[in-house]
């Protein structure tokens, strides 16, 4: 069953807001987010005539390359687009520049000052600057510290910074990493990207809750027997061995994506629909989640590691057989939760976080499972109802789908359940923007509302504290638990629901 618009128009549904003049400076830029993401996003923006004319991208790395150079080499990244979209690549290019810098380096610090008057003169962008630091997280002190030495940082209304996840890489450093960030920059410079939250259906997830008068009634304890949030993948570590087995699925995932998604399932209504009412919202449920069993962390939590599996013709290796992975390494790629956040409207319910590598499916969703009917009228007819189940599809189908009991053809009085589907491509007409299309466009428009507040990452990094602590200095009381590459993970994750008579959904 799908469900589609009362009056789908395939035609002027969106409404945007066009970005300012200025010019969006790239750290990192010979790197494989700035071809692979962030370039593509914005010539998107441009092909959607959300760019003024008055707009420049100034590349910056290390590499001696030339204006030239750089141009090709997003050229060649876009490849088969830019055949397409040949006129609107050749004037979205000119307005592509490129400058050596290390931001280790002071004096190069002075010489982009000076490149950007130059390209503030030659492309009208007022001196509206957004920095983005694509780089190593190490740097992202630094880096804003050098911005703000050079005084590139001074004006508040005219210039921001971007920071990648990992904020941090736990509770003490995010904590520094605050402290040095705020002091080179006011909070409202600070833009601390998370490319989960632009996605539509993660934004979406506001507007179905407190929206609809149908779900927002029945969004609480007294309704939901349980919430299950899940981030599957079905690669392996591919090249980032280097920085994922510094890190694992726990800050690599976790700590962002999911808590980012647990948020704004949880969080209460905003007295109105501005950034600062809705991240106050989201820090204050934050601070109300805790793990299951504080006393004994491990007993709330698996671990796991993807080993060799796929079939003979294709076969799939383990994460320690990849290139770059200590042969004894004990990084997770699959980590499994439960937690439960101590508010009014939540308490005593459970919320199962999942996430892993080399899995059967790619997909992201939430699942809300609503208790049972207290009456099960239909037992003796063929066994009792499914739970009515209400899916968020994060990826790759952006959606939602909705699981309830109709009685099944026939003269008994048995039912079954059916679901009902909703999907942004079919509905709409068109698909939804990737999340850097939408996450550019708000950072260089100034909007910090799908952006982490400081006090919201600490509270995340708060929250799985106990878990990282006991990684570094008790790991055999977590270990981690081998899986067969393409499956749903380590049994003892199964036992983890099922200790509470639950299944995990494997669509």
């Amino acid at each position: 069953m799908t469900v589609t618009l009362t009056n789908p128009l395939r035609v002027g549904l969106r409404q945007e807001r066009v970005v300012s003049p200025q010019c969006l400076v790239i750290f990192g830029a010979s790197g494989d987010l700035t071809s692979r993401k962030l370039v593509p996003a914005l010539f998107e923006l441009f092909r959607q005539r959300r760019l003024p004319t008055e707009f420049a991208v100034l590349g910056c790395a290390r590499r001696p390359w030339s204006d030239e150079e750089f141009r090709g080499q997003m050229a060649e990244a876009l490849g088969d687009l830019i055949h397409e979209h040949r006129g609107a690549w050749d004037q979205f290019a000119a307005g592509l520049f490129y400058e050596p810098v290390d931001l280790q380096q002071p004096e190069h610090l002075v010489r982009l000052a000076q490149r950007l008057e130059v390209i503030d003169r030659h492309r009208a962008t007022r001196n509206n600057r957004t920095f983005y630091l694509s780089v190593s997280p190490k740097f992202y002190g630094s880096g804003c510290s050098a911005l703000a030495a050079a005084g590139l940082l001074s004006d508040p209304e005219r210039s921001r910074v971007v920071i990648e996840k990992p904020f941090g890489r736990d509770y003490g450093s995010a904590q520094e990493l605050n402290r040095i960030v705020q002091t080179s920059a006011k909070e409202s410079q600070v833009f601390r990207i998370d490319h989960y939250l632009g996605k539509e259906t993660v934004q979406n997830i506001l507007v179905l809750r407190f929206a609809n008068t149908i779900f927002e009634p029945i969004w609480n304890r007294n309704y939901i027997a349980s919430v299950e949030i899940t981030a599957a993948e079905t690669v392996g570590v591919e090249e980032r061995a280097g920085y994922y087995e510094s890190s694992g699925a726990l800050r690599d995932m976790v700590q962002n994506h999911l808590t980012q998604m647990l948020a704004l399932t949880t969080m209460e209504a905003p007295g109105r629909f501005d950034a600062e009412a809705i991240r106050n919202e989201k820090a204050k449920v934050l601070q109300s989640a805790r793990l299951a069993d504080e006393l004994e962390p491990w007993n709330c939590c698996v671990r796991g590691q993807y080993g060799p599996g796929g079939t003979a013709r294709r076969p799939l290796t383990g994460y320690r057989q990849e290139p770059g992975v200590n042969p004894n390494s004990t990084t997770e790629t699959y980590v499994a939760m439960k937690l439960f956040i101590d508010n009014w409207r939540w308490q005593g319910v459970p919320f199962y976080l999942r996430t892993g590598k080399r899995l059967p499916k790619r997909m992201s969703e939430v699942v809300l499972t609503f208790r049972e009917a207290p009456v099960h009228l239909f037992d003796a007819a063929g066994g009792s109802p499914t739970a009515n189940q209400l899916i968020l599809r994060i990826q790759p189908d952006e959606g939602a789908g909705f699981r309830f009991e109709v009685k099944s053809p026939g003269s008994g009085m048995r039912s079954r359940p059916v679901d009902m589907h909703f999907s942004y491509d079919e509905s709409f007409g068109e698909p939804s923007d990737e999340g850097y299309v939408r996450l550019l466009a708000d950072a260089m428009l100034g909007d910090p509302t799908l952006f982490t507040r400081g006090d919201e990452v600490e509270a995340a990094w708060r929250l799985y504290t106990p878990l990282l602590e006991l990684i570094e200095d008790s790991p055999w009381q977590l270990p981690v638990h081998p899986y067969e590459a393409r499956t749903w993970g380590p049994a003892a994750a199964d036992n983890l629901l099922g200790r509470d008579g639950l299944m995990w959904r494997r669509p």
